[in-house]
């Protein structure tokens, strides 16, 4: 479907999200993030779809950040009100969504482009582009979850001087550091991202969502309280058709077909 900033479509089991406002490199605001959350809804409510792949229209930006322009008009309590509620809340759909997401980050991401990067569970890069987070240089800081979510993804020294400086990071030093999986080549990016995604779109839906609630939600919880719940998640999957078709697939030498039940 096409929306006036996001369009979406399907590939075989994979949603396909397309940022598309080029000419002003996908900033953030508003009517793009509600764009984007509209999206998201449409593409978890689509049954056919058991993976959601994130990327731009074109290799001029991912998402290149914040509009500078609209920031600049803000004021405090404005902000907070009127962009910051909602931009935290957007991004937390998707870090939340029930199904595997990937990024194909083929342009520049930056300060709030990034910051969304951090919320998709995987993570391809073109070796052409660069990511970070220069809201330093501003005199400002990232404030779209960047600051809490990227000391929760590296050694806290790391994230602190990626924060302080605001320097760029390549997709190769990215890919060193953990925060983006591959670096591949712009021109293969969507490609391999999305064969990446028809891959895990095989594997039992209904477990994928447990996998992944079980690990968002133990991530903060001390390890016995975090272990008893994937205790909980598992026994509940043993209950699924899915978990009964893998397993005999497996004795009977056979490829399994999922259905989510």
């Amino acid at each position: 479907m096409k929306h006036d900033l996001v369009t979406t479509e399907l590939v075989g089991q994979v949603g396909l999200m397309r940022f598309n406002n080029p000419e002003e490199l996908n900033t953030l605001h508003l009517p793009m993030l509600l764009a984007m959350e509209a999206a998201l809804t449409e593409l978890e409510n689509e049954n056919n779809v058991r993976v959601i792949v994130v990327t731009g229209v074109n290799d001029k930006a991912f998402i290149a950040g914040g509009n500078i322009k609209d920031l600049n008009a803000r004021q405090g309590l404005e902000h907070y009100n009127e962009f910051a509620e909602i931009l935290m809340r957007v991004f937390r759909r998707f870090e939340v969504c029930s199904k595997p997401t990937i990024a194909a980050v083929n342009g520049w991401a930056l300060g709030g482009g990034m910051e969304f990067m951090l919320t998709i569970d995987i993570r391809l890069m073109a070796i052409e582009v660069k990511i970070g987070l220069p809201e330093i240089k501003l005199g400002i800081f990232p404030g779209g979850g960047g600051s809490q979510r990227l000391m929760r993804q590296l050694p806290l020294c790391q994230a602190k001087m990626l924060m302080f400086t605001g320097d760029f990071l390549s997709a190769q030093e990215a890919v060193a550091m953990g925060l983006v999986n591959q670096a591949v080549p712009g021109a293969q990016l969507l490609e391999e991202t999305l064969k990446l995604a028809a891959r895990i779109a095989e594997k039992s839906p209904l477990a994928l969502k447990f996998l992944k609630t079980s690990m968002l939600q133990g991530a903060d919880m001390p390890l016995p309280a975090a272990l008893a719940y994937e205790a909980a998640a598992i026994s509940l999957v043993f209950d699924s058709e899915d978990a009964h078709e893998g397993c005999s697939a497996f004795i009977e030498k056979r490829k399994p077909v999922f259905n989510g039940r």
